[in-house]
């Protein structure tokens, strides 16, 4: 299929998932049209422009993205205030969709099967959240299968944990948060399967999907991504920081965990910890997604073997510019 006369708008083109998603779809040869309240955080690719009108302007913003055929919602509030902007930013994404007669996107997560959850999730298995954020990302995929009958068409791709095109993930906020001081943290048991999803491969198969006119007005696809123990995790990320200058320490790596204890005692004056101790227990449950509908639709995507993908994600962090000199001399 022709993309050269598509057009995408991404919403929220300077988060990370907005930015790979920006990046994703030019380098497919679609035009991509960048929203965000600022200029872009990074340099535009080819085919890309920016768009520095917010949302809540739906009229100007509705013409700045005329002959939008794919909306990506790449939005996603602070985690302290999902209960006041998730489901409104939503609807705003939603609604303008619809104005445009564009596909609405969205990115999901695991949290709406909460800590029952079996260990492999499957499009249809069923929905029991245990959090208030499950019971909002159910209330948010409700809606948007309503809205089905009033002429929205729109697509979940769920997906692990992000990881990959900058900051603000579990990879970087817990995991390598001691990298330099040659310390790895890992936030719950190391043998217990957990799922991620590499940014770059996630925005590769939402472009996939949004090239497919044939989809139902609602789909839910899985994307598989990579998953992994603890200690399958803590060994990639050692051997992609092996390849990266400076970074491997002279005794060896130390393994650290996540001050839980510290987190309950001093959550009522936190907000964050409290946010993040209601969804402790992802760390403590098995969780796999079934990649197969996504396969059916779209055909198997290249997927980046992990140790690239955590090396690519180092060099995002601003860990490190070069390979040793010894496996420089042997590539």
């Amino acid at each position: 299929m022709n993309t050269s006369t598509k057009t995408v708008l991404v919403l929220g083109a300077n988060g990370r998932f907005g930015q790979a998603a920006v990046q994703a779809f030019a380098a497919a040869g679609w035009s991509v049209l960048a929203q965000a309240r600022r200029a872009p955080a990074r340099a535009l690719p080819a085919g890309a422009r920016s768009v520095t009108v917010a949302l809540d302007d739906a009229d100007a913003l509705a013409a700045a993205a005329r002959g939008t055929r794919v909306l990506v919602h790449a939005l996603n509030p602070p985690y302290t205030r999902w209960s006041q902007e998730l489901l409104p930013l939503a609807r705003q994404g939603m609604a303008l969709a619809q104005r445009l007669d564009a596909c609405f996107m969205l990115p999901g997560n695991v949290y709406n099967y909460g800590a029952s959850m079996p260990a492999l999730l499957q499009v249809d298995t069923p929905q029991h959240p245990s959090t208030a954020k499950g019971r909002l990302r159910c209330a948010l995929e409700v809606e948007m299968q309503s809205r089905a009958a009033a002429g929205l068409r729109s697509v979940i791709i769920r997906a692990g944990d992000f990881f990959g095109s900058g900051q603000g993930s579990w990879l970087d906020l817990a995991v390598l948060k001691s990298l330099r001081q040659g310390q790895l943290v890992y936030p719950g048991p190391t043998e217990v399967p957990h799922a991620w999803a590499y940014l770059p491969d996630l925005a590769r198969a939402f472009v996939a999907v949004a090239a497919r006119d044939d989809l139902s007005a609602f789909a839910r696809l899985h994307f598989a991504g990579h998953t992994l123990t603890g200690r399958q995790l803590l060994a990639a990320v050692q051997r992609a920081a092996g390849r990266l200058v400076g970074l491997a320490p002279a005794q060896g790596w130390r393994q650290g965990t996540m001050p839980w204890a510290l987190m309950r005692a001093g959550a009522l004056f936190v907000p964050m910890w409290r946010e993040v101790l209601d969804m402790a227990y992802l760390w403590r449950v098995p969780h796999a997604l079934d990649g197969s509908a996504l396969a059916a639709a779209v055909g198997e995507l290249p997927a980046t073997p992990i140790d690239a993908a955590l090396h690519s994600a180092l060099l995002d962090l601003g860990f490190g510019a070069a390979e040793t000199a010894t496996q420089a001399q042997t590539a």
